[in-house]
């Protein structure tokens, strides 16, 4: 009998050698009590089948070598691509990570979805193709979209900057176009996960908060994205603030929506209201970096605003790190001495006392790199393998 709770299938063999909790075959038999017969069969199903490394390490010059196991990452390729509200990044990476081409481009995703998708499959072809690389060696592609998504479909829940996208197959469209499994999430959970998993291995709770042309959170429990029961977990840009700045209406239909005042396009949207030309969330930032006043000021207030609603999120969820990334955070601490300012001001000593509040380390990366974990953690969970294996004889 295994121990610990596993049954040891090949799948939860490969999910603890890709966790790095297992390197050997000894350690293998240790944590699972299995025999060493079943473990040899198992692992040699799992090393034919592609997912499993085995590599000889000479420890001197005498006794046998010992034998070290690794996910087999090199020959296994992710497209990702990170969607926003007026720009996107489309990245080829191999399972560890390894980047084999990325671009950059102005994308505007309030066009139809037919439109965007067909750019999309453009894009993610002239990265093979670049790469030299063959669409067989496709483990699965990750997307992320600036809406609510329904993980289990794919699919975009009444996204409000997304016109004629509710309910479209995305998922299901790359997969058909690709011939490999295709995942779609909101763009913030995907922010948070890539932070999560390179920068901040060791933390279990972060909430990755992005501040661009519109505001959305992205809430990491445990590790993983906690998307809620519709997929609209997060999306706190809707959350009603207690003193609205102005009448202003949030795309969403509603007044006093964080978004429709501390966005970066409602940041815009002052700055021109007082005479100062600016049209996206990059130009706020511009103007913050040649030292414009007016908007220094509107951010610093932007991050007060954005601060109060954290504080209802840091009790409720009691994160160790609160990640702020998106195109406002480029204003570094403009923004970030605002928030920490409202946010320890309104949450209790305790919470805060080991609470880091920091800019996203990633930067414009984190997108891409949340979808390719997305995608492995989908394509090679224990579950996932187990199903793809065929039925071995029952050995103990």
């Amino acid at each position: 009998m295994a121990r610990n709770g596993f049954t040891a299938s090949p799948g939860e063999i490969l999910a603890l050698v890709r966790s790095g909790r297992v390197k050997t075959r000894r350690d293998l038999q240790e944590l699972t009590g299995l025999s060493r017969s079943t473990v040899a069969l198992r692992l040699s199903r799992l090393i034919s089948a592609g997912y499993i490394r085995a590599v000889e390490q000479r420890r001197g010059t005498t006794g046998r070598p010992a034998e070290v196991l690794s996910f087999e990452e090199t020959d296994k390729l992710v497209l990702a691509a990170d969607l926003g509200a007026t720009h996107a990044r489309f990245a080829l990476t191999d399972a560890g990570g390894r980047m084999l081409g990325e671009r950059t481009e102005d994308l505007p995703i309030d066009q139809d979805p037919d439109v965007v998708l067909k750019l999309v499959l453009r894009r993610f072809r002239e990265l093979l193709k670049a790469a030299g690389r063959d669409r067989t060696r496709l483990a699965g592609v990750g997307v992320g979209l600036p809406a609510p998504v329904d993980f289990r479909t794919g699919r975009p829940v009444q996204p409000p900057i997304m016109p004629g996208w509710h309910g479209t197959a995305v998922a299901k469209t790359l997969s058909d176009a690709l011939g490999c499994p295709a995942f779609v999430d909101n763009d913030a959970n995907l922010l948070g996960l890539g932070e999560v998993r390179e920068r901040y291995p060791g933390v279990d709770n972060l909430l990755f908060v992005k501040v661009g042309t519109g505001i959305g959170a992205g809430v990491i429990l445990g590790g993983t994205p906690e998307r809620g029961a519709t997929g609209q977990g997060g999306d706190i840009g809707h959350i009603r603030i207690a003193r609205p700045v102005d009448g202003a209406r949030c795309r969403c239909g509603a007044t006093g929506c964080l978004a429709a005042h501390a966005s970066g396009a409602a940041l815009a949207r002052q700055l021109t209201e007082r005479g100062i030309q600016a049209r996206t969330s990059r130009d706020v930032v511009r103007l913050v970096t040649e030292g414009n006043t007016d908007a220094i000021t509107l951010v610093r207030d932007a991050g007060r605003l954005l601060g109060e609603v954290l504080a209802t999120a840091v009790a409720l969820l009691n994160p160790t790190v609160v990640v702020i990334g998106g195109d406002l955070a480029l204003t570094r601490e403009h923004l970030l001495v605002g928030v920490r300012e409202r946010l320890y001001e309104r949450t209790v000593s305790a919470l805060t006392s080991s609470l880091a509040v920091v800019e996203s380390r990633l930067g414009d990366r984190a997108g891409v790199h949340g979808a390719r974990h997305m995608v492995i953690d989908q394509v090679f969970s224990a579950e996932a393998v187990d199903a793809r294996l065929a039925p071995e004889p029952l050995v103990r």
